[in-house]
């Protein structure tokens, strides 16, 4: 399935599950009551559903909050929220005060020093994964 195809399948799960009808009218006119800009079309709501086109990101914030769902689930898919969930633990877990405290002054650091000092901690990264002779 390509990734508009997924989306339109996304979409009309949380219709159903939000307890709508899966017609392109009831999308039309529901999303244009809580749209503020520009309304869309009967057209591109049905291109919605049907896996042909995917909503600009303010567009799909009000999808995602008429039907209750987390934007980047609607987007993405669980999926994604499931991977950034497993490295945000893996950094929470991993990474000690003392850590922290490096990576804090790191960002005060101006960019010329940052660049400096990511190729220092690259180079010993490199060094390190390499085969011992």
């Amino acid at each position: 399935m390509n990734e508009k195809a997924e989306f339109a399948q996304r979409l009309r799960d949380a219709m159903t599950q939000a307890g709508y009808a899966l017609r392109p009218v009831v999308l039309e006119r529901e999303f244009n009551t809580r749209y503020w800009g520009r309304s869309v079309t009967l057209q591109g709501v049905r291109r919605w559903l049907r896996g042909e086109a995917i909503p600009s990101q303010e567009k799909l914030q009000v999808l995602a909050d008429w039907l209750g769902v987390e934007p980047e689930v609607l987007r993405f898919g669980v999926a994604v929220r499931h991977s950034v969930q497993e490295r945000r633990q893996r950094w929470d877990e991993g990474v000690g005060y003392q850590e922290r405290e490096a990576f804090e002054a790191f960002l005060k650091l101006p960019a010329p020093q940052r660049k400096i000092v990511r190729e220092v901690i690259l180079a010993f990264a490199k060094a390190h994964a390499a085969p011992e002779s």
